[in-house]
């Protein structure tokens, strides 16, 4: 498990640990994301126990602690990476470039900012047409959705920056390529 502190270990090639527990780390990231969609895909479960006034905020809800779990891992993901490049030659620091344009590029944006409907007027405007035309109560989980997608977006840029590497670092021997 990669401690807090950074992405190092004290076996092997420093580059190839933080690549891999990186990548650990970005997988982790998309499965909080998935989690969140998957349980809002089981509120049609629960929809004969409980009425919409109920379940549907608990549906945005659900969206909510999962882009909120998402980013803040995010967060940690950036700040373990750059502890452990802190203690790597300026060669090796080369390598992850592609990784730290994307954290550069996506730079921490605070929750506060991201849940302000005032502050996403696009995404607002969006959530509520749609909950004009489904249901009131469907405003608040499209607002939601919007904000898991975005967040859902970042962990897709972030696992391509590390496949990237990857490649570069680890390339994958094919069987065609083998000389016995």
């Amino acid at each position: 498990m990669a401690q807090d502190k950074g992405y190092l270990d004290q076996s092997g090639n420093q580059v190839v640990a933080i690549v891999k527990n990186l990548d650990r780390d970005v997988e982790r990231g998309e499965d909080t994301v998935m989690l969140g969609y998957g349980l809002v895909l089981l509120a049609p479960a629960f929809a004969p126990l409980l009425p919409p006034s109920i379940l549907l905020p608990l549906m945005a809800i659900t969206f909510a602690v999962s882009a909120t779990a998402a980013r803040l891992h995010f967060y940690k993901m950036a700040r373990k990476l750059s502890v452990s490049l802190a203690e790597l030659e300026s060669r090796d620091k080369h390598t992850f470039k592609p990784i730290t344009d994307v954290f550069d590029e996506h730079p921490q944006q605070t929750l506060a900012v991201a849940f302000n409907p005032l502050k996403n007027l696009q995404r607002t405007g969006k959530s509520i047409l749609g909950g004009l035309m489904i249901n009131p109560f469907w405003g608040p989980i499209f607002y939601m959705l919007g904000v898991q997608f975005v967040e859902d977006k970042q962990l897709v840029v972030l696992n391509k920056a590390v496949i990237e590497v990857e490649d570069k670092v680890m390339p994958i021997v094919l069987r065609d390529d083998w000389t016995e």
